[in-house]
C-alpha cells in the first residue's frame, strides 16, 4: 500500500487560517477522513484491496486493486466492477448523510466544535462530492452509469464534457459569491476544481487514445 501527501494541503491550511476559518477547515478535514472511511469499508465489503491512499487538500483519496474476474462478468456494456465502483463512490456521501442525521436528531455535544458547524461541514462535503464532476463521487457515479449503457469510451468522452460544463457554471456562480461574500476561499476551491478536472481530462484522453 502506498501513502502520498498532496503538498497543496498546506496552502489550504494557511488560506483558512488567514480567513479565520481554521476550525471549519479542521472539521471538514476530519469529516472528509470519515467520508473516505465510508469508501474504504464499502470497498472491503466488495472484496477489493487498498492500493494507494493520498492525503489531499479536501480529504483523502483511496485507490483499490481491481479484480480481473470482475471485468469478465458483463452487465450490458459494463461489468460487475462498474457496479462495485458505483457502490464505493456512493458510500462516501451516504456516510456524511448518516452523520448529519445523527447530529440533527441527537443531543450529542462535541464540545470543541458546535453541532451547527459539524452539520454545516457535512452538508458542504456531501454536496461538494455529489457534483457531477469527475473524479468527485458524483462524477464517478455518473461515469459508471454512462459506461453501463454506452460503453467505456463514450463514458469517458461524455463525463469530460459534463465536468467541463458544470465547472464553468460553478466558476460563474462562484465569482458572484466571491464578490458578495468577500471570501477568497471560494476562489481557491474553484481553482482546485479546475486543476483536478484538467488533470483527469488529460488522463482520460491518454487512456482513450491507448
Amino acid at each position: 500500500m502506498v501513502l502520498k501527501i498532496d503538498l497543496k494541503i498546506f496552502i489550504f491550511f494557511v488560506l483558512f487560517y488567514l480567513t479565520k476559518q481554521i476550525k471549519l477547515y479542521a472539521t471538514i478535514m476530519i469529516l472528509c477522513v470519515i467520508h473516505e472511511l465510508g469508501h474504504v469499508i464499502m470497498g472491503l465489503i466488495m472484496g477489493l484491496k487498498i492500493e494507494k491512499i493520498e492525503i489531499m487538500p479536501l480529504g483523502l483519496s483511496v485507490s483499490f486493486k481491481l479484480s480481473v474476474d470482475d471485468f469478465n462478468k458483463k452487465i450490458k456494456k459494463g461489468n460487475v466492477l462498474v457496479l462495485k465502483k458505483i457502490a464505493i463512490a456512493a458510500a462516501g456521501p451516504l456516510t456524511n448523510l448518516i452523520i448529519l442525521l445523527i447530529v440533527l436528531n441527537t443531543k450529542i455535544n462535541f464540545y470543541l466544535v458546535s453541532n451547527e458547524i459539524i452539520a454545516y461541514a457535512n452538508i458542504l462535503i456531501m454536496l461538494f462530492n455529489l457534483l457531477p464532476i469527475y473524479p468527485l463521487d458524483g462524477g464517478r457515479i455518473l461515469k459508471e452509469i454512462i459506461y453501463i449503457f454506452n460503453g467505456s469510451i463514450k463514458s469517458k468522452i461524455y463525463i469530460q464534457k459534463i465536468s467541463k460544463a458544470v465547472i464553468i457554471c460553478i466558476t460563474m456562480l462562484g465569482s458572484i459569491g466571491i464578490m458578495y461574500l468577500k471570501n477568497i476561499a471560494i476562489f481557491f476551491i474553484i481553482i482546485y476544481l479546475w486543476m483536478i478536472v484538467i488533470k483527469e481530462r488529460r488522463a482520460i484522453t491518454l487512456s482513450t487514445i491507448d
